[in-house]
């Protein structure tokens, strides 16, 4: 029978946890490691719809991209942070987070981002080697929008059109607006990531980068599949589920 301890293990090997962020929180951040797991439910973050999902089914653990807190100084009903930590210590889940570790290793978010986009070819860009940059056959911007918006089901995209053709297409899962000027440096025409604000698209109108704001969760949420395929590839007796509740929560008028 698997235990917490031994997904965490196999996870760790995917993502091991040294390669995260210094601001990070990533592990076993509720639970016990001892504790046998007949079911998973995987998503991207933990709210407490997830968790009354995976308290209708019957799961004992879930597994999720983005941490359930950074800092915590109390556990109290008086905010949402404390509500979720109390709801999973009285449903006796626990709750396992991958984060930017899973940003950097291979095969994680960002190579799950450059699949979906059909990017071949790929290398690494950025600092701490987040970023994926590969090709795509050359086509025209609208066709690559249409392109990103179907393969990531994205409610909307915001973009900037900086007048060339997409080819060389950079990708960074999440707020990457940062790393911006790598993605150009790379020999990027465009620049898929999320939570990019008004001076970074105007930037890059100037300097001749295609830009697309796909949102935070299109642009990680097709890291959720290969969490659950990793878990039940590794452990066949543990039913792994998919959170059906979990979307993305913008929506465009």
């Amino acid at each position: 029978m698997a235990k917490v301890k031994d997904i965490f293990a196999r996870l760790n090997e995917l993502a091991p946890t040294d390669l995260k962020l210094g601001f990070d929180n990533v592990g076993l951040l509720v639970g016990a490691w001892d504790d046998e797991v007949n079911r998973v439910l995987c998503a991207l973050d933990i709210t407490l719809d997830v968790i009354g999902e995976a308290r209708e089914l019957g799961a004992d653990l879930i597994l999720s991209h983005h941490p359930l807190f950074f800092e915590l100084k109390h556990v109290t009903d008086s905010d949402v942070t404390g509500q979720r930590v109390l709801a999973l210590a009285r449903a006796n889940l626990a709750a396992i987070c991958m984060h930017t570790n899973l940003d950097i290793t291979l095969g994680g978010v960002n190579d799950a981002l450059a699949a979906a986009l059909g990017l071949e070819d790929t290398e690494t860009f950025g600092q701490e080697a987040c970023g994926r940059v590969g090709t795509v056959p050359e086509q025209s911007l609208s066709d690559f929008l249409g392109r990103v918006k179907s393969a990531l089901h994205a409610n909307g995209l915001r973009y900037v059109d900086a007048g060339r053709p997409v080819n060389r297409v950079a990708v960074l899962g999440g707020a990457g607006g940062g790393n911006m000027f790598e993605a150009f440096e790379a020999g990027a025409d465009t620049y898929v990531t999320a939570d990019l604000k008004h001076h970074q698209f105007i930037d890059a109108k100037e300097l001749g980068l295609n830009l697309i704001d796909a949102g935070h969760f299109s642009t990680e949420n097709v890291v959720v599949p290969v969490l659950a395929e990793t878990v039940a590839e590794s452990f066949p007796e543990v039913e792994v589920l998919i959170s059906r509740v979990h979307a993305q929560p913008e929506r465009f008028f």
